[in-house]
């Protein structure tokens, strides 16, 4: 049985996130969307965890609502931040972390709590703790929990950003990077980005939403092959990376990102890696440093060149746009038009997202959906797109190619 698990999101106790993140909304959206696997996010929260005791039951493996009203599973999950001084730089480093079941859940909130750290301040709390000392923490509470490096390569808040990560696993886990089996690659990367990195070669790597809204679910996920969504059996694919059960990832196009290239939003620059190193680091307009982004950083780890072979062991991916811009697209509109909700919704009583994009043939699009819309659909599956890259903060935008040529002619009175 395919699984689609998002297994990175946020409730509505994270900073910056919508109210409307709740247990039932997320599993409705998911049901939406064609994702039968979920985090909960946030899980460390006292509020959220009383709500996912409140409203989830464990049936082995996974967590579903106690009144049936979704098939939906969840995962539970958090993401914390660690901040702490290494060496003679300040680490700002965020990750996920997925428990195997309440127990373990609330012995790891039980001992953070017992070293004062304020778990109720924000859905991803802030903890001054080394990432290595989190990971022993951890593995001794319970050796089932799993630790993954969350979005990889973002400047700030990442093991490998630029701004304040670490050259490679050993040097933020030491011996302990033994128990890091997958890595986030997050929206401004793709897996051949990652594949220029030989020591992530043994790693697989993963891809989920950060939702911090429904209508973010699943614009990043995975796929595995599982008789249905079970922890044990997600560990045991990700510890013995078993490639025949991580079927893909689905992912943005990389430069859609907020952090893909070098750039200043102030002064609305952008530029190539290539070009910062002329620029020596600053910005042509105002003189300040660039913010690097993830290509540059990792043209600075790779070993390898651009668009390596695909790694013998390491999954698939394919490359989407959100179904609600395809539609903006098609229809010449803004994304959050009525005239696009409308066709969304309509769309959507038909056949999930995840349908559309990826499993539709193109007779069953024609009959679903209107005849521009199934057109930019299968654009973007043959990756007929153009791109602005993302820099700084600021989203890139994915355009299908010559996308105004979808759009129906329309007749002039003479």
């Amino acid at each position: 049985m395919k699984i689609i698990a998002d297994l990175h999101i946020h409730s509505r106790f994270s900073r910056a996130c919508s109210k409307a993140l709740t247990i039932p909304n997320i599993a409705k959206f998911c049901e939406r969307k064609g994702i039968q696997w979920v985090a909960t996010g946030d899980a460390l929260h006292p509020v959220w965890r009383r709500e996912i005791g409140e409203l989830l039951e464990d049936r082995g493996g996974a967590l579903y609502l106690k009144d049936n009203s979704s098939p939906t599973a969840f995962c539970l999950s958090t993401e914390v931040s660690c901040i702490y001084k290494r060496g003679d730089k300040t680490r700002r480093l965020h990750h996920v972390i997925l428990f195997p079941d309440l127990a373990s859940l609330d012995k790891v909130i039980q001992v953070l709590d017992g070293r004062g750290f304020n778990l109720k301040s924000d859905g991803r709390p802030i903890m001054g703790l080394d990432s290595e000392e989190l990971l022993k923490i951890l593995l001794d509470i319970d050796p089932r929990i799993l630790l993954i490096p969350a979005h990889a390569w973002t400047p700030w808040f990442a093991i490998f950003g630029s701004k304040s990560g670490f050259d490679s696993l050993e040097e933020c886990f030491g011996e302990h990077s033994k128990y890091i089996y997958a890595i986030e690659t997050g929206l401004s990367s793709d897996p051949p980005m990652n594949w220029r990195v030989s020591a992530l070669d043994r790693l697989f790597l993963i891809s989920n939403s950060d939702a911090h809204s429904n209508e973010n679910l699943g614009r990043e996920a995975n796929v595995f092959e599982m008789d249905k969504p079970d922890f044990t059996e997600l560990r045991r694919i990700l510890v013995e990376h078993d490639n025949s059960r991580f079927i893909e990832t689905l992912e943005f196009f990389p430069e859609e990102g907020m952090y893909h290239v070098d750039g200043h939003a102030d002064c609305k620059f952008y530029c190539e890696p290539e070009k910062t190193k002329k620029l020596g680091g600053r910005c042509p307009n105002c003189g300040k440093l660039l913010t690097v982004g993830v290509l540059s950083r990792v043209n600075d780890l790779a070993d390898r060149p651009v668009n390596p072979p695909k790694p013998p062991k390491a999954a698939a991916y394919r490359s989407l746009v959100p179904l609600r811009e395809l539609i903006a697209e098609a229809l010449g509109k803004s994304k959050i038009s009525k005239t696009v909700q409308v066709e969304y919704e309509a769309m959507l009583g038909k056949a999930s997202e995840f349908a559309y994009l990826m499993d539709l043939s193109e007779q069953e699009l024609s009959e679903k959906c209107r005849p521009e819309v199934a057109l930019a659909v299968s654009k973007m599956r043959r990756r007929e797109v153009e791109i602005q890259p993302g820099y700084d903060g600021i989203y890139g935008k994915v355009r299908v190619r010559d996308a105004s040529s979808l759009r129906p002619k329309q007749s002039s009175l003479l």
